[in-house]
């Protein structure tokens, strides 16, 4: 058969990785197209990062508004709030709907082209698209790029959908709600279940949280995520450690805990136990690529072990990150230009967005200590912030003054190799803390850089001045 189009790059995916790749290519001159049935913006966009945020938004709002209804501690009067969820999906719905046009208006500015449909590979230099609109195209490329991302994990015994009877949720199911439930089980003490989990239960949702591992965010320290435990105790949320799901009853989630087994009352379970890489389902088995376990095995210009085949994203490895697979589309667009590219980043930040929220670039103490890194420590509490202190505590503040900034670095030269913090809208440190890593920063870069009063940034400084052995404001 022969191809209705031949282009210089075929994207599979579009996704953060996959559209910024054809933005990119675009840029340099190279006929590209972006291949994908969704809308523009794959998981994070459409069922992810940013419809995740929307929800988290709107539970914080409104519980702002349930306190000030009762206690009034901002001196606000309130009466009778209540929640929507059906408008708030809908509301959420309306700045996915904006940003997927956003993302298609930037592809096509940059001369990068979209077909909506879902791709097959025939072989390393040919794809079938059947297009939504019910025809197949054979597009020949001379660049291949699989930005397929991720799916989540189905758990045997709570599969997804109608096969779980409408019970078992997704994030992605979570995401379309349209009414809060009198009561969730939520499967998985990561990010993506904390976050979902506290939003719903601050909607009004009595939430149980079951953990396999001994305590929740178990891949962050125990520094960090004890503000996050505190909080989900005050908002009313149980959290059950050392326990795995066994699968559904009647009443809810049957579980096997340290005490033996156990039902937890449910009408509705959200199984967050992680991401899988998609590398099934559209012929990628045809190309034979070398892998990295479940993965698929790339070099640093994202280059898989087929000439002119590349890979980003999820489906080449931890970290399951957007922001890693926008880094990897932009380098790879560039190596395919030929430019001197490669994705070698000295750290990539994590944020989870729970209450308090939690962001984490590098190295934390005991993974210096791992390394064998002597280092010394520097943690400003943000109870000593003077902006910290004017957004609050308790559910007006969202965990204002709960939490600090710490500073790692190396002993002997006070190179800083990790930055993290817990607390209220500290995800907007992630850019000081990335730049200051990445561009080898050391204690005395930090401590005297002037940094603005009042902020929460100044707590950067000073966890470097603590460090240094003379923090100025505790």
């Amino acid at each position: 058969m022969a191809a209705d189009r031949h282009v210089q790059v075929l994207i599979i995916g579009g996704g953060p990785g996959g559209y910024v790749a054809g933005i990119r290519a675009g840029q340099l001159g190279l006929d590209a197209v972006v291949v994908d049935g969704q809308p523009m913006g794959g998981t994070c966009l459409n069922v992810g990062c940013i419809p995740s945020k929307a929800l988290i938004h709107a539970a914080d709002e409104y519980e702002v508004a349930v306190e000030q209804a009762t206690s009034a501690p901002l001196g606000i009067s309130v009466s009778d709030p209540r929640v929507d969820l059906a408008r708030v999906v809908a509301w959420k719905d309306g700045i996915v709907g904006r940003l997927n046009a956003g993302v298609a208006g930037l592809l096509a500015k940059a001369g990068a082209s979209v077909v909506e449909g879902w791709a097959s590979i025939v072989d390393g230099k040919t794809v079938d698209v059947a297009t939504t609109d019910g025809s197949t195209q054979r597009i020949a490329t001379d660049h291949l790029v699989i930005a397929t991302g991720s799916d989540p994990v189905e758990l045997p015994g709570l599969p997804f959908g109608d096969a779980g009877a409408g019970r078992v949720l997704s994030s992605t199911e979570a995401l379309d709600l349209t009414e809060v439930p009198d009561h969730l089980a939520v499967v998985g003490g990561g990010y993506i279940g904390l976050e979902l989990g506290t939003a719903l239960a601050k909607l009004g949702s009595s939430v149980t949280v079951v953990e396999a591992e001994g305590r929740i965010l178990p891949q962050y320290d125990r520094g960090l995520t004890a503000p996050v435990a505190t909080n989900l105790r005050r908002l009313g949320v149980e959290v059950l450690t050392d326990t795995r799901a066994a699968g559904l009853t009647d009443d809810g989630l049957a579980v096997e805990g340290p005490n033996g087994p156990a039902v937890v009352a449910a009408e509705q379970v959200l199984v967050t136990v992680g991401r899988r890489p998609k590398v099934a389902g559209f012929g990628l088995a045809h190309l034979g690529l070398t892998m990295d376990g479940g993965f698929i095995a790339v070099d640093e210009r994202g280059h898989t072990s087929m000439r002119n085949v590349w890979a980003i994203g999820d489906v080449t490895g931890e970290p399951m990150l957007a922001h890693r697979a926008m880094k990897q589309g932009e380098v790879v667009a560039e190596a395919i230009a030929g430019k001197p590219a490669a994705f070698e980043p000295e750290a990539i930040p994590a944020i989870v967005f729970t209450d308090p929220e939690i962001v984490t670039v590098g190295l934390d103490p005991d993974q210096a200590k791992a390394r064998d890194l002597e280092v010394v420590v520097g943690r400003f509490p943000l109870s000593a912030n003077s902006r910290s202190m004017t957004l609050g505590d308790g559910a007006s503040g969202g965990g204002g003054q709960r939490g600090f900034v710490r500073a790692v670095a190396r002993a002997d030269d006070h190179l800083i190799v990790g930055l993290q913090a817990v607390g209220r809208s500290v995800a907007e440190l992630s850019a000081a803390f990335g730049l200051a890593v990445e561009m080898g920063a050391r204690l005395e870069d930090i401590g005297d850089t002037i940094h603005a009063h009042p902020t929460i940034g100044e707590s950067l400084a000073e966890s470097a001045l603590a460090a240094l052995g003379h923090a100025l404001h505790i």
